[in-house]
């Protein structure tokens, strides 16, 4: 993103998408907390990070389930929900996560009329991240963890472009070696796999230890506690009011560490590099 009145337009989207989820969350009485970087920010600056490039929200698997249900029938005709296995009918890969994005925007003016995904995701959006169950069992909770990983090499075999100068020494191993058998697994089965994999612990009443499910190999290690996500506070963000966890301290520190400082100067950059957005009113 080349100037800061790219970076004004992405924000303005993103908290477009987020008032909206919130009035359907309100509605409905789902939960849901922002997430990542957005609760970060939410925190530290009252609004998004300057310099982030995208939004992020998370719901357990259960307010998941009921926002899933009634989404598509409430967004505004501007938004759309999509599942990971939307693209194409389910044949190609490119995360895990679902997404709501919003339909009158590019991030890259060039429009590639072979794109597997369908050109939605050239689109702005918000990422939905879902808190699952583990279980009781710590080497049962390891073999999950692992398992969700392996999953994930495994479809990366279908992404449209795999970049491996992304990844250093065992990881770019890794990717490079699994990618490769992936493509052999059909992508369908691996979501299915992924999807029941997630769910497998989902009406336990003994787990108290919770992780993002549908996140990347290298944070999906990430384990929280089920009591952090029972109560839930309203924030102000920029000009409006959303929802986090009233735990948002033990999530950042565990996340962040000390979240309050920001990094230096030099790091205060973009996640997602150079993109070329464009808002359709």
């Amino acid at each position: 993103m080349d100037n800061s009145y790219g970076m004004l337009a992405l924000q303005k989207v993103n908290l477009y998408i987020l008032q909206e989820i919130d009035r359907i969350c309100k509605k409905y009485k789902i939960n849901y907390t922002l997430d990542s970087g957005t609760l970060l920010g939410a925190i530290r600056h009252g609004g998004f990070i300057p310099w982030d490039d995208d939004a992020d929200i998370a719901m357990t698997r259960s307010n998941f389930e009921a926002f899933r249900r009634i989404v598509k029938r409430e967004l505004s005709d501007k938004l759309e929900f999509i599942m990971p296995n939307e693209f194409k009918n389910g044949k190609v890969f490119y995360d895990f996560t679902p997404r709501i994005i919003y339909k009158p925007s590019a991030r890259h003016k060039k429009n590639d009329k072979r794109d597997p995904y369908e050109g939605k995701l050239n689109h702005l959006w918000v990422d939905i991240f879902i808190i699952d169950k583990l279980p009781k069992s710590k080497p049962l909770q390891r073999l999950i963890l692992f398992s969700q990983k392996l999953i994930y090499l495994f479809s990366m075999g279908h992404r449209k472009k795999l970049d491996l100068k992304k990844y250093k020494g065992s990881m770019k191993i890794a990717v490079s070696v699994f990618s490769i058998i992936g493509k052999i697994i059909s992508m369908k089965y691996l979501f299915r796999l992924q999807d029941r994999l997630s769910k497998l612990f989902y009406k336990s009443r003994k787990s108290c230890t919770l992780y993002y499910s549908n996140y990347q190999p290298d944070y999906i290690d990430i384990k929280v506690n089920k009591d952090w996500y029972e109560k839930y506070l309203n924030i102000k963000f920029e000009d409006t009011v959303l929802s986090i966890i009233d735990e948002y301290d033990s999530v950042l520190q565990l996340v962040y560490g000390d979240y309050m400082t920001p990094p230096p100067k030099a790091d205060r950059v973009p996640t997602h590099g150079s993109m070329e957005i464009e808002v359709y009113e």
